[in-house]
């Protein structure tokens, strides 16, 4: 049997992907490793979403295709948006990569592995539709797991390339979804965290209307499903019913993740952003006035074509007047066959680097303050690592990996992947820490 390796780069909804390939190997030929010098067989899910992202997925697959000759891989597939956008490029420039499978494809990985070692070099890039395959459930489930409940995007935002390399919005059946967070619940999951391109795009396909709060009322009744986390969440399509059933949902923990991008009505417009600066002012007042202790963060886009010194200055007036917990910057990405690729006044590299780096001091100080507030509370937290000093964990207010975490200090020993009530002593901009107090219920 050939061992079977899959590096993933990118954004949360590639692990799931990955997660499917894995889960759909042939058994009768192939066995996953975690160890990719062990594997025979390499496939990278690759990230095409900004320059950074593609020079990682670059230089990844560059440092793995080195294995061929110092270790024992004989074949590498690359997958994932990269692959999709650029398969002649790749094929040709990396002549050790022996195939290509699209976003639309994961269900080929077999025979994309099959046709690879009779040197046919396969390239599957024809479909978009990255279905999700409903009959694969994985053994081996963490305390936190990702759940996707779309795929694509029906948004058409002049600077991004996703909806050409994955489709418009595809939303997976609630009972599918319901079905899947039961199994992972059953296993050991406490934290599930829904993921789309847009997960307030979430059943229009399906049902006809916007269905987020559908799905939310469903698991409801999850008995053992402690916290659901919503992430990527636009604000076009954020109303009442969504606010009322976060609030009043015990499941949903008060975190939201909504991509503002921009604070300019005139960037926004150029972005084809279905929205304004009064619109999110609006939406973010009403999370904070409906839901106590809502924790809010984004991601905003600058250096965007013709932006502005003034217009990037509405931006730190906008996170100065509207304050965001958690939020993150990013220099605008020159991406080819997207509208703003060819946009005029294109923004310099070093005045955008600047911009945000403007936006990330100013950002930090508004974080610091908003994180002093949680001094004397008393918060659920996962415990995720031990460490020397005590434990470290996440509260409802960290998204794996992208936000902070949560020192704990306590003369109890502690159990990986248990929820624990800390009494909050100190902070930072990103991190908290404080004492434990009890377990939860």
């Amino acid at each position: 049997m050939k061992q079977v390796s899959i590096v993933t780069l990118g954004c949360s909804k590639n692990d799931v992907d990955s997660g499917q390939m894995r889960g759909i190997l042939d058994e009768e030929k192939y066995v996953f490793t975690d160890r990719v010098t062990d594997a025979e067989v390499i496939v990278v899910n690759t990230c095409g979403f900004i320059d950074a992202a593609k020079e990682e997925s670059i230089d990844t697959i560059l440092d793995l295709a080195r294995l061929k000759e110092s270790g024992k891989l004989e074949t590498l597939l690359l997958a994932g948006c990269l692959a999709q956008r650029y398969p002649d490029e790749l094929l040709e420039s990396i002549p050790e990569a022996d195939g290509i499978i699209g976003p639309g494809h994961i269900r080929s990985i077999n025979d994309a592995i099959d046709r690879a070692y009779a040197d046919e070099k396969p390239v599957y890039t024809d479909s978009l539709e990255n279905n999700y395959i409903e009959e694969y459930r994985h053994d081996e489930v963490s305390v936190t797991e990702y759940v996707k409940i779309s795929e694509g995007c029906n948004n058409r935002c002049s600077y991004c390339i996703i909806p050409y390399l994955k489709g418009d919005n595809k939303s997976r059946p609630i009972d599918a979804i319901v079905d899947e967070i039961k199994m992972l619940v059953s296993r050991g999951t406490r934290e599930v965290i829904l993921i789309a391109q847009n997960t307030t795009d979430y059943g229009i396909d399906l049902y006809g209307r916007y269905a987020l709060v559908d799905l939310l009322k469903e698991l409801r009744s999850i008995d053992g499903l402690k916290w659901v986390r919503i992430l990527y969440a636009y604000p076009d399509h954020f109303d009442e019913a969504l606010i009322a059933e976060m609030r009043d949902n015990p499941k949903i923990i008060p975190y939201i993740d909504i991509p503002i991008q921009h604070a300019s009505d005139a960037v926004l417009k150029a972005m084809n952003r279905r929205t304004d600066r009064e619109a999110i002012e609006t939406l973010i007042r009403r999370l904070r006035e409906n839901i106590p202790n809502m924790a809010i963060r984004s991601t905003f886009l600058l250096g965007f074509p013709g932006e502005t010194e003034e217009e990037c200055e509405e931006v730190i007036d906008f996170i100065r007047s509207t304050p965001i917990d958690r939020a993150g910057a990013f220099a605008y990405s020159r991406e080819e066959g997207t509208p703003a690729a060819t946009m005029p006044s294109q923004v310099p590299d070093d005045v955008k680097q600047d911009r945000v780096e403007t936006f990330m001091n100013v950002q930090m100080n508004m974080s610091e303050q908003l994180m002093e507030e949680h001094i004397g509370r008393t918060l659920d937290v996962l415990i995720t690592e031990e460490s020397d000093e005590g434990y470290l964990g996440r509260s409802y207010l960290d998204a794996p990996d992208i936000d902070g975490i949560v020192y704990v200090r306590s003369r109890e020993s502690l159990n990986l992947g248990e929820f624990v009530k800390v009494t909050i002593t100190d902070a930072t901009a990103y991190d908290l820490e404080g004492d434990y107090l009890e377990h939860c219920e």
